[in-house]
């Protein structure tokens, strides 16, 4: 895994625990060499994740509609800024040029992307892994509603399994490591 997509909050959120998650799997990414794709924004966790991935010296590719770029909450410092005309374009985009996903607190949009990236994969458009950073607890309500819809017949127990989940940056992308190699050889993750 070269390049794993972020997907945040445009803001902080109410704890001190989600900022820290962030600063954690930017510093996990860079120990590991793995570049951030994000959606291109300077605020809340997404221009945090941002800034220190630059710091610590790794690359950084946003993705940003025009119309946010407008609204000047794009980050001007990133390494690449891909701006694009519709929020479709931007995660088509970003699924272009992440090798994995990951899920850490957000809000309407985060929940998006995290869905679209596993539908697609569903659909067979990409075989790339995704994962819930679960910053104390914050997805705990989500994993058992995906739960509670496979117990209820409308997700496989192999398209549920799919959706990983980790309580640290580092067993995150542990986990995308490893699912990324499977998909790479054909297997199924």
């Amino acid at each position: 895994m070269k390049r794993l997509a972020v997907y945040c909050g445009s803001a902080s959120g109410s704890r001190p625990e989600f900022a820290e998650a962030t600063r954690a799997t930017a510093a996990a990414m860079l120990g590991r060499g793995v570049d951030l794709v994000y959606g291109g924004g300077r605020l809340g966790l997404m221009g945090l994740i941002a800034d220190n991935v630059l710091a610590g010296g790794g690359k950084v590719f946003g993705v940003i509609p025009r119309a946010l770029v407008n609204l000047e909450v794009a980050h001007e410092g990133v390494t690449e800024l891909h701006t694009v005309d519709t929020m479709h374009e931007r995660k088509a985009k970003m699924t272009d040029l992440a090798d994995a996903f990951l899920a850490m607190p957000g809000g309407v949009g985060t929940l998006d992307e995290l869905f679209e990236a596993w539908s697609w994969n569903a659909l067979g458009y990409h075989a790339k892994p995704f994962c819930l950073l679960n910053v104390d607890g914050f997805w705990n309500g989500m994993i058992a509603f995906i739960d509670h819809a496979t117990e209820s017949g409308f997700l496989s127990t192999q398209r549920r399994s799919q959706l990983l989940v980790a309580a640290s940056p580092e067993e995150a992308l542990e986990k995308l490591d490893e699912a990324a190699a499977a998909a790479t050889q054909g297997m199924v993750w």
